[in-house]
């Protein structure tokens, strides 16, 4: 995610960092080339006059932005919507571990039964390492949108065993809520809640299952590539064909009036292309590091730890 002022009218000019520019420039630079040797031949290809008048363009130009606008603004809504989604787990997060430890009382009391099994944990523990398991769900997490190894950042997060165990599950994150489902129904068990308490806990972590479904049906459903191919297709021909309806028109001009009409339609398209995606590592995608870290921050604080950790910072305007 590109964090920055904004920039003065001059300084608009040589932004690199964050710009499209750098994923359409040969392409433009290759469209830019031919509406220069258009306009050196006069639109002539082997002593034949190409003849194109504006109205085509027009015809087509109009209708081409629309649908480029309307398949940003659908890109746009399913970043917009990851982002929501990534905030709901931050709160919620925060809120299992306020009812971790306020609800899971810190000893057994009178009249509680003894833990379930041999060598089971004291509920102290228990509270301690719930938490400890939703930090670890909230970085499996991201590492699974970002289909990456979460292996290093569950290691101290998670007891030897349960590291094994999560690093062999196809899908960590499901793996650690249900053993959160587990450790709720130890304390059950053994008395540490009441019904009605533990039903508060678990809506807590249904809460997160559903956002993290909901990420991966942003990540698992794309727009159509038939959608995206058309516009492709159409914005490229576009591009191309210009120089020969406009060379007799504009004259010299024709190479820079063709290079902002595609600068506009070739980064529309690939905008569109880059934010539909927004759990990936590009520079205009979602900061999952940065919500992950302020996530992990929160719950160590509740914990009461000297831990240390600082909220990430941009890094050449870049937060990821």
């Amino acid at each position: 995610m590109i964090l920055r002022d904004r920039p003065s009218g001059f300084q608009l000019f040589f932004i690199i960092r964050g710009s499209i520019l750098t994923r359409i420039w040969r392409v433009l630079l290759v469209n830019v080339v031919l509406a220069t040797l258009v306009t050196w031949s006069d639109g002539d290809i082997y002593s034949r006059k190409i003849t194109l008048t504006a109205i085509p363009f027009t015809l087509i130009g109009l209708p081409l932005a629309i649908f480029l606008g309307f398949r940003n603004t659908a890109a746009y809504d399913r970043y917009v919507e990851g982002r929501k989604l990534w905030g709901e787990i931050v709160l919620r997060s925060r809120n299992l571990a306020r009812q971790c430890l306020s609800l899971i009382p810190a000893a057994a009391t009178e009249g509680q039964l003894p833990p379930v099994g041999g060598g089971a944990a004291t509920l102290a523990d228990l509270r301690g390492r719930m938490v400890y398991r939703t930090i670890a769900y909230v970085h499996a997490l991201r590492h699974q949108l970002r289909d990456t190894d979460a292996q290093a950042d569950l290691r101290g997060l998670l007891r030897p065993v349960e590291w094994q165990q999560a690093a062999r599950a196809s899908r960590p994150a499901e793996y650690l809520m249900q053993q959160m489902g587990q450790d709720l129904r130890e304390c059950l068990a053994r008395r540490a809640l009441d019904g009605c308490l533990a039903a508060t806990i678990d809506g807590s972590l249904s809460a997160l299952v559903s956002a993290a479904a909901s990420c991966e049906r942003i990540k698992g459903t794309p727009i159509p590539f038939s959608y995206s191919l058309m516009l492709h297709r159409t914005a490229y021909l576009y591009c191309f064909l210009l120089p020969f309806g406009l060379v007799d028109t504009t004259g010299f001009m024709t190479p820079f009036v063709v290079g902002i009409v595609a600068y506009t339609f070739f980064g529309l398209d690939a905008l569109g292309d880059e934010i539909e995606e927004p759990f990936g590592n590009s520079p205009n995608d979602l900061a999952l590091d940065a919500i992950s870290r302020s996530a992990e921050i929160s719950l160590r604080d509740a914990l009461g730890e000297d831990h240390g950790l600082q909220p990430l910072q941009p890094v050449d305007f870049c937060l990821t």
